[in-house]
């Protein structure tokens, strides 16, 4: 498998992520009550956390080729 492509795959986990964070968020926020809500709310923001490690990962590391 080529750079490219797994960077490709590692930036796709990092949008997946970001989107679990989000939903998770908000679930936690509008749903969730009690220490539930606190234990989704601590997951979501490690999700966030990790994928804004990955993008700025991908980002950073410069074109692959």
């Amino acid at each position: 498998m080529s750079t490219s492509m797994l960077n490709m795959y590692i930036s796709f986990a990092g949008i997946i992520f970001m989107f679990l964070a989000i939903g998770l968020i908000m679930l936690s926020r509008y749903k969730l009550k009690g220490i539930l809500a606190g234990i989704v709310a601590v997951l979501a923001y490690i999700f966030m956390i990790l994928s804004g490690l990955i993008i700025f990962y991908i980002v950073f590391s410069g074109p692959t080729g």
